[in-house]
């Protein structure tokens, strides 16, 4: 485990960061799901009304996690994990850790995806289970993931220290570390039950597409009719959650998973920070339907798919990339591309490449540019009236440029000078020409 010499920021303020985040993060979800759904989305109605009645005021508010919210978090959760266990799919192959083991992995993410959607919409259909219940019981449900979520962690904290899964885990010594980035890179239970896949991808990502139809159907229910600004939003969160699982498998190489550990920072993060923040768009605009007339509507459904798309090539481009051995094409041409060695822990020499071209020759981490504006088209429906429906978007946009810098940083670590040659040949880290 990396000690506070790795550290990305200075050891005062990543120690800052993670009390403040382990603190403030679990209130924040209840402030975010009371002011969209009972303050008219506006911050100062709820600041009104902390003002008046202090702390007791949000304590009378947070709601209880009750039976029935357990019941469907219960319900959501074995039905996941079946699906992940049971059906069929391809086996892939993670990249190298970083003490030399490859984990493996069934790529059945978008058969899951389908499943899912399909027995959801289903239960609706015809009348077995109305999905109106899980926003009434929003909050509820919101409060339990806190609370279960945090149990988790502690778990997750413990089987580390008595029981890993594999070479890839071990304590920095400061327990606050541990439970905040993690024990283990790829804990498992059993053989084949990936965690982090569970948390990150078929619980987290499936609640995203869960709540988005959710949110649909009820405003449906409410009016009568769903607004086009819903449906504009929703299509395009749509979009985004099934253009993850169609790449769920590049999602494995990626720094949550090849590089974050399993703790509170990413697994508490997905089982309760996406099914809230990521959603609140939608949470916003069940009782608050806006009329953007066909036009708008279209622009906006156009532009997000545009950058959904952008997004999902980027992606795509440096896995066949790296599919291929950096010998398929990049746009049309040769792929220019920097070859690298470096030393794992274990003392073993290696090589990757590094891509330099196509969208990766525009910045290193230009992929994030298009998944930020996407954010910011399926939160215009919106409109301007509240900032709050907004929140996700400078949320996503702080997220993605701390995790270019982890990122940037790590790999100056492990490249040593053909990381200096590959950030010569491309400058920018985010933004071409800015930044």
């Amino acid at each position: 485990m990396g000690s506070e010499s790795k550290m990305v920021h200075s050891p005062m303020i990543t120690y800052a960061s993670m009390l403040s985040l382990l603190s403030l993060c679990p209130p924040f979800v209840i402030l975010l799901w009371y002011t969209m759904v009972h303050a008219d989305g506006s911050v100062l109605q709820t600041w009104d009304y902390l003002r008046q009645h202090g702390v007791q005021g949000f304590i009378n508010f947070w709601p209880k996690p009750t039976a029935t919210a357990w019941k469907i978090i219960a319900c959501y959760g074995a039905f996941e994990a079946a699906l992940q266990l049971l059906l069929p799919g391809k086996r892939v192959e993670g990249p190298i850790s970083p003490t030399g083991n490859r984990p493996v992995y069934k790529a059945n993410g978008v058969l899951a995806y389908v499943v899912t959607l399909v027995t959801y919409l289903g239960l609706w259909w015809f009348g077995i289970f109305n999905p109106t219940i899980v926003y009434d019981h929003l909050g509820e449900i919101f409060s339990a993931l806190i609370f279960g979520s945090l149990v988790f962690c502690v778990f997750l904290y413990i089987k580390g220290l008595v029981a890993p899964s594999s070479t890839d885990s071990g304590s920095s010594g400061n327990i606050i570390i541990d439970f905040y980035w993690g024990m283990e890179l790829y804990p498992r239970i059993g053989k084949n039950f990936d965690i982090k896949v569970f948390t990150n991808c078929r619980f987290g990502m499936m609640s995203w597409a869960v709540l988005a139809v959710t949110y649909c159907i009820k405003q449906y229910e409410t009016y009568g009719t769903v607004s086009d600004s819903m449906l504009v939003n929703t299509i395009l969160m749509l979009v985004y959650v099934t253009k993850f699982f169609w790449w769920e498998a590049g999602y494995w190489s990626t720094m949550d998973i090849a590089h974050d550990r399993a703790g509170f920072y990413i697994c508490w993060g997905c089982l309760v920070w996406v099914p809230s923040v990521y959603t609140s768009p939608g949470m916003y605009l069940v009782n608050h339907p806006v009329t953007l007339g066909v036009q708008l509507a279209l622009y906006i459904l156009v532009a997000g798919v545009l950058c959904i798309y952008i997004n999902y090539d980027c992606d795509r481009q440096r896995q066949e990339f790296r599919r291929t051995n950096g010998k398929g094409l990049v746009w049309g041409k040769a792929p220019s591309k920097i070859v690298a060695s470096y030393t794992t822990t274990t003392g073993e020499t290696k090589s990757s490449i590094l891509l330099t071209s196509g969208w990766w020759g525009l910045a290193r981490h230009f992929h994030y540019v298009p998944e930020i504006l996407a954010a910011f088209f399926w939160t215009l429906p919106a409109l301007f009236n509240h900032f709050l429906p907004y929140f996700y978007v400078v949320f996503l946009t702080i997220l993605l440029l701390d995790r270019a810098k982890r990122d940037d940083d790590r790999c100056k670590s492990k490249y040593g000078k053909y990381w200096k040659l590959y950030c010569d040949k491309v400058p920018y880290r985010v933004v071409p020409g800015i930044y």
